[in-house]
């Protein structure tokens, strides 16, 4: 098993100066009519997970916080071991500079095929003594995509928590209700999946309780590869109204909290709502959407690159067999007319294209004439539903791009054309394929 990292970057951006300022009367002070906006808070926390055993994983963890030029940090260590099939323990052992030492056991265990629990105890040591820690998570599965969780919580914040996450294609939709000291509250959040190539989802959320009300409400959107792009705009009482921005980049969270105002103030909601779409879309045209088109043609021309060598070793041997199939198709050809039967006139086998873009694309049909009249027998033709490729005399002019074959043939004396997909199976000579003398 390889090693799994994950790390997250916070940054808390105040900008409250762009939008309460103008609620305060500023003394005359040099430099006072320019926003402050300021970085008031950081968080950094890494961690990796190394297996030691097919059994035994060992865990690294570190975070560091600051905020207004207080911070602290502290590090973490444990040890995880699978037990059985249905379950698992692990040990930690955590120190910071802030707070004493922290010892902490999880237990991990399936109860029936449909419900498992989860264990946490923790001993926080302090100069004020011993705090002990007991969290409890009991799950069910409620249907095929229903989960139930009820939580416990007792010592550090105590608190009971119940929730209830439905979780489908196209939506995630979660319910949760919380009574606990200091804080009890309701939340009800809902995201829609829509099934587009960028994974686009919308999402909205109410939260109400002893601190106040939060309606949330964004978007996130798959912008490369590995990359997921999302914004989020919080309006609260009395928390005000803040912009967060969130890019997953692998296993990387980068996170930008903006904080924008005190208030509710419907000037600080419209930009916040309206400035992410702006500037996104600006950027997805200019930045974003250049930037694939170049990757994408850079692999493809690495790919041709990788192929040209072996598409020209094919096409010399594909020359080589043309060659040997002289005489054979003079033969061929001699019967055929002696009886008017099938006489292949031209075909083209390859990538098709129109006039206008073959100016700026290299032809990708080779004359296949002479291969697909050596496979002529009795004033017929058939061919079976597999790439033409791989025909004795035929290449592939053009790897990993769709392909045709088009023939023009004679028979009875009579003109005839057909064109079929390279996987398709062909049968000539047909009545559908005659060309009509007076068309």
């Amino acid at each position: 098993d390889e090693e799994y990292e994950d790390g997250t970057i916070s940054v808390g951006i105040d900008a409250t100066d762009l939008f309460d300022r103008y609620d305060e009367e500023y003394e005359d002070v040099p430099g006072s009519s320019f926003p402050q906006i300021e970085i008031n808070k950081m968080h950094i926390s890494q961690s990796i997970e190394a297996p030691l055993t097919a059994t035994d994983t060992a865990i690294l963890s570190g975070n560091l916080s600051t905020q207004n030029g207080n911070g602290g940090g502290s590090i973490n260590v444990a040890l995880r071991r699978v037990t059985s099939a249905k379950g698992w323990g692990e040990l930690e052992f955590g120190a910071g500079d802030l707070q004493g030492p922290l010892f902490g056991l999880k237990i991990f265990r399936n109860l029936t095929p449909r419900c498992f629990i989860t264990t946490n105890c923790a001993l926080q040591f302090s100069s004020r003594g011993i705090r002990p820690g007991l969290t409890t998570v009991l799950a069910r599965n409620l249907d095929k995509n229903t989960m139930g969780y009820l939580q416990w919580r007792w010592g550090i914040q105590s608190a009971m928590n119940t929730s209830i996450v439905r979780d489908t294609k196209t939506s995630h939709f979660t319910v949760a209700l919380q009574l606990g000291i200091p804080h009890s509250f309701m939340m009800v959040s809902y995201q829609h999946k829509f099934q587009d190539e960028d994974q686009t989802r919308v999402k909205g959320s109410l939260k109400a309780g002893f601190f106040g009300t939060i309606v949330e409400y964004g978007a996130e959107r798959k912008i490369s590869r590995h990359s997921i792009l999302g914004a989020t705009v919080s309006v609260g009482v009395p928390q005000g109204v803040s912009l967060k921005i969130k890019l997953n980049r692998a296993s990387q969270t980068y996170f930008f909290p903006v904080h924008l105002t005190d208030q509710l103030l419907p000037s600080a909601v419209f930009y916040a709502t309206v400035g992410p779409l702006v500037i996104y879309f600006a950027m997805h045209r200019l930045i974003i959407k250049p930037y694939l088109r170049a990757q994408k043609e850079r692999e493809l021309e690495k790919q041709r690159e990788n192929t040209a060598s072996d598409i020209l070793q094919k096409k010399q041997e594909a020359e080589a067999a043309v060659r040997l199939m002289q005489e054979s198709v003079r033969r061929i050809i001699e019967a055929e007319e002696a009886r008017m039967g099938l006489i292949v006139v031209n075909a083209w086998y390859g990538k098709f294209v129109n006039d206008n873009s073959r100016k700026n694309e290299k032809v990708k049909v080779i004359d296949v004439t002479v291969p697909l009249q050596c496979l002529v027998k009795d004033s017929k033709l058939i061919l079976t539903e597999a790439s033409k490729a791989g025909l004795p005399g035929f290449y592939d002019p053009c790897v990993g791009e769709e392909k045709s074959l088009k023939v023009l043939y004679q028979f009875r004396g009579v003109l005839h054309q057909v064109m079929s997909a390279d996987n398709e199976a062909l049968r000539i000579p047909k009545q559908s394929h005659r060309i009509d003398a007076d068309g």
